[in-house]
C-alpha cells in the first residue's frame, strides 16, 4: 500500500516556501527597522566626526603657527637704535612633513615698517594686542592658507608698539590630518555598526524562535485536528495569538459539529419520507384494486409534496445561515409590501384550511434593511407555520407597524400556542412539539431566527391576547428608503 503523502507534506522536516518567506521577511523587516535608525545616527555621527577631525587638525596647525611666531618674536632684539630680526631654522622646521606645505611670514613694526618676510601677505581682520594671537583664513598668491598674527613686545625699544609677526601655512598638512583622523573614526564606527547588525540578526533569530516553534506545531497537526494549542512557554507577545487561535479552533469545532448534526438530522428527515414513499409505491404496484391503488397514489403525492417541502426548507435554512455577515446583499425593503405579497400568495392555503387570514397596518411605508429573498422567506415561514398549526375555522392575523426608529412585524393566531418552557427550543433545527400533529418539518422557526439575526431583528414568542394562541413579534431597525 502506498504511503500517505500528507504527513511528509506537513511534517516538521518540511517548511512551506510561503511560511519561510514570511519568516524571513519578518526578520528582515525587524532588522531593517532597527538598522535604518542606527545607520542614520551613524551618518550624523560621521558628519560630526569629520567636523571634530577638522577642528582637531586646525588646532594642531594653529599651535604650530603660534609656536613659530613666538620663536621668531623671541629672536627679535633692539640694538644700536635698530631692530634686529632673524627667522630661526627651528621655527620653520616645525612645519616639516610629507605634505610639503609652503610657509610664509612677515615681521613689521608698529608703524607698519616691513622688517622681514613677504610684504604681500594679507593683513589680519584686526590688529592683535600685545601677546595676543589672531587666527584667520586667507590666500597667498591664490592659494588658501591659514595664518596667525601675533603681537610681540620688544624690550628696550623706545616706542611702545609691539612687533607684528604674521606666519601663514598652506592647508595640505591640515587636510591630510583631517582625513586621517576622520577615516579612523569612520572605520571604527563601521566596525561597531557591523557588529551591532550581526548581534541584532542573532538576537532576532533567537527572538523569533517561538514563532517558528508555533509554526512547527501547526504544521505537525493532522488534517481536521482542532485541539487547542498548548500554551507552554509562550512569550507574552504571542499569548494573544495563541488564545485567538484556540478560540477560533473551539468555534470552528462547534460550527463543524453543528454542521455534522445538521447533515445527520437532514439525512434522517429525508430518509423517513423516502422510506414511506417506497412503501407506498410498492403497495400501489402490487395492489389490483383501483380504489386502493388510487388511495396509495394519493398518499404518494402527499409524501412527495412533504419531501419537496423539506428539501425547500433545508435550502432556505442553508441560505439563511450563509447570509450571516453579508450586509452588502441587503437593501432597504418595505416590510408591509413584502408581508402583503406573502399573504396574497398563501391566501389559497388559508382558504383550503378554512382559516380567516387578515392583514393590518397603519401608515407606511415601513422600510427595513434586509435581503429581498430572505425577507420574503421570513414572512412566508411565519405565515405558513401559523396556518399549519391553526385548526380549521381559526384565525391568523398579520400586522406591520412602526414605533419611532423601529418597525414591528406581528403574526397572531388562535391555535394551540407554544408552552413557555419550549419557546426557546422551537428555534432549534428539526425540533417539533410532542403533542403537535402536523406535516411540518421543524425548520420554519429556525429559518426565521437565522434571517432575523442576519437582519439585526429581535424575535420573541408570547401568548396571543386572551391567552389562547401564539403571538410572534419581530422588531427591525428602521432605515431610510
Amino acid at each position: 500500500m502506498a504511503p500517505d503523502p500528507t504527513p511528509a507534506a506537513s511534517g516538521p522536516g518540511r517548511v512551506r516556501p510561503g511560511l519561510r518567506r514570511l519568516s524571513s521577511s519578518l526578520r528582515s523587516q525587524l532588522l531593517l527597522w532597527l538598522l535604518v535608525p542606527l545607520a542614520g545616527m551613524a551618518v550624523l555621527d560621521t558628519w560630526s566626526s569629520y567636523r571634530e577631525a577638522e577642528h582637531t587638525a586646525t588646532l594642531v596647525q594653529q599651535r604650530l603657527l603660534l609656536g613659530a611666531a613666538r620663536m621668531i618674536g623671541q629672536q627679535a632684539q633692539y640694538q644700536d637704535d635698530s631692530v634686529q630680526v632673524v627667522v630661526p631654522p627651528a621655527a620653520l622646521e616645525l612645519f616639516a612633513g610629507p605634505q610639503s606645505d609652503r610657509v610664509y611670514y612677515r615681521i613689521t613694526r608698529g608703524n607698519g615698517e616691513l622688517l622681514l618676510g613677504y610684504p604681500e601677505l594679507p593683513d589680519p581682520p584686526h590688529a592683535p594686542a600685545a601677546e595676543e594671537a589672531v587666527y584667520f583664513d586667507t590666500q597667498q598668491n591664490g592659494v588658501p592658507v591659514h595664518a596667525v598674527a601675533f603681537a610681540q613686545p620688544l624690550l628696550g625699544a623706545p616706542e611702545q608698539a609691539p612687533l607684528h609677526i604674521l606666519v601663514a601655512q598652506t592647508l595640505n598638512s591640515r587636510n591630510a590630518l583631517t582625513s586621517e583622523v576622520w577615516r579612523s573614526l569612520v572605520w571604527r564606527q563601521g566596525a561597531v555598526l557591523g557588529l551591532m547588525a550581526l548581534l541584532l540578526g542573532l538576537g532576532l533569530r533567537r527572538g523569533l524562535q517561538p514563532v517558528l516553534t508555533l509554526r512547527d506545531q501547526m504544521l505537525q497537526r493532522r488534517p481536521g485536528s482542532l485541539e487547542p494549542l498548548a500554551p507552554g512557554r509562550t512569550p507574552t507577545e504571542l499569548a494573544p495569538l495563541v488564545d485567538a487561535v484556540n478560540d477560533y479552533a473551539t468555534r470552528l469545532d462547534h460550527h463543524m459539529s453543528a454542521h455534522s448534526r445538521f447533515i445527520a438530522d437532514a439525512a434522517h428527515q429525508l430518509r423517513t419520507p423516502l422510506t414511506v414513499l417506497n412503501t407506498q409505491v410498492v403497495y400501489a404496484l402490487r395492489t389490483t384494486e383501483p380504489a386502493a391503488r388510487q388511495e396509495a397514489l394519493q398518499a404518494t403525492l402527499g409524501t412527495v409534496q412533504h419531501g419537496m417541502r423539506l428539501v425547500n426548507q433545508l435550502l432556505s435554512f442553508s441560505l439563511a445561515e450563509a447570509s450571516q455577515g453579508q450586509a452588502r446583499q441587503q437593501e432597504p425593503m418595505d416590510l408591509a409590501r413584502c408581508a402583503q405579497d406573502v399573504l396574497e400568495a398563501l391566501a389559497t392555503l388559508a382558504d383550503q384550511r378554512d382559516i380567516d387570514l387578515g392583514f393590518e397596518t397603519e401608515g407606511g411605508p415601513f422600510h427595513v434593511r434586509a435581503s429581498p429573498r430572505l425577507l420574503h422567506e421570513l414572512c412566508a415561514n411565519l405565515l405558513d407555520n401559523a396556518l399549519r398549526y391553526t385548526p380549521p375555522g381559526g384565525r391568523v392575523t398579520l400586522r406591520v407597524m412602526g414605533h419611532a426608529d423601529l418597525v414591528e412585524l406581528q403574526v397572531e393566531d388562535n391555535g394551540p400556542g407554544i408552552p413557555a418552557t419550549e419557546r426557546e427550543q422551537v428555534f432549534e433545527r428539526f425540533y417539533r412539539l410532542n403533542n403537535r400533529q402536523s406535516d411540518g418539518c421543524g425548520l420554519g422557526l429556525a429559518i426565521v431566527r437565522e434571517i432575523a439575526n442576519a437582519s439585526q431583528a429581535q424575535i420573541t414568542l408570547d401568548d396571543a391576547p386572551g391567552a389562547h394562541g401564539l403571538l410572534v413579534r419581530l422588531v427591525f431597525p428602521a432605515c431610510a428608503a
